[in-house]
């Protein structure tokens, strides 16, 4: 198959950041149902491993920071200028701010805001419109399971992230009769190098102290969390908008 008719017949799906968390994974698990994909900072081994396999890749660089209006845009760009559509989108976001309420501080605030809030708001703004004009596709915003439930130790945060949801909620209410479907799916206590260095969970430990507050009493891993979430992005179905479903092992 020719590059040109590959591009044609694959659909297409954007990545903000796939260098992080769960964007690899994502990025093979879409590349394994016949996407093409629009990574954002996707290591070189990463686009070696997904070229290989035949998958048409798009990097962006310097789109990490979805607070800044201009990475969405520059992401749904280089979607619509490479391959003319843009069937799914995915992006997480988000500082965790720990502390108690009482001891908390306004700037913290307005800080949690914009990498929980601002940078979810950017890149649905940017990609929502152009799904509307196709008549079909599907948004995923990755926040957190502590949108769910009182998060005690991280209360701006917890609230921050409930904020999203429901303005994955709202917008997926706004749009619903476009065919375009926005969904948020939310994590806690999963086994990544961010969250073991956050926590302390390198120490086996302090590991095993964490996953006793799970009711699995395990860490999720980026594998299934990643299978988990093709249900809202590989277009297998398409009944499903403005839900928000905690991933956190029963925790939420």
């Amino acid at each position: 198959m020719s590059e040109k008719s590959n591009q044609n017949t694959r659909p297409t799906a954007v990545i903000a950041d796939a260098n992080f968390y769960v964007g690899p994974e994502l990025a093979r698990q879409l590349a394994g149902r016949g996407f093409n994909l629009v990574l954002g900072g996707a290591k070189p081994e990463l686009v070696d491993e997904l070229t290989a396999s035949g998958t048409l890749v798009e990097v962006v660089s310097g789109v990490r920071d979805l607070a800044d209006p201009t990475a969405s845009d520059k992401l749904v760009q280089a979607a619509l200028t490479r391959f003319g559509r843009i069937d799914s989108a995915v992006m997480f976001s988000g500082e965790i701010i720990t502390g108690r309420f009482v001891h908390s501080e306004l700037e913290q605030l307005r800080s949690v805001l914009v990498g929980c809030i601002e940078a979810p708001y950017n890149f649905m703004r940017a990609v929502v419109p152009n799904l509307i004009s196709q008549g079909s596709g599907q948004v995923l915003v990755i926040t957190s399971a502590s949108a769910a439930r009182p998060t005690p130790g991280a209360p701006l945060y917890s609230a921050a992230r409930a904020g999203a949801s429901m303005l994955v909620k709202n917008v997926a209410d706004e749009i619903a009769r476009t065919g375009v479907q926005v969904n948020a799916v939310g994590t806690n206590f999963m086994d990544f190098p961010g969250f073991l260095a956050a926590s302390g969970a390198n120490d086996p430990e302090v590991r095993a102290k964490i996953e006793a507050q799970v009711p699995m009493r395990r860490l999720g891993t980026m594998s299934e969390f990643a299978s988990f979430c093709m249900v809202f992005l590989d277009g297998s179905s398409q009944f499903t908008t403005g839900q928000f479903v905690a991933y956190a092992g029963g925790w939420a």
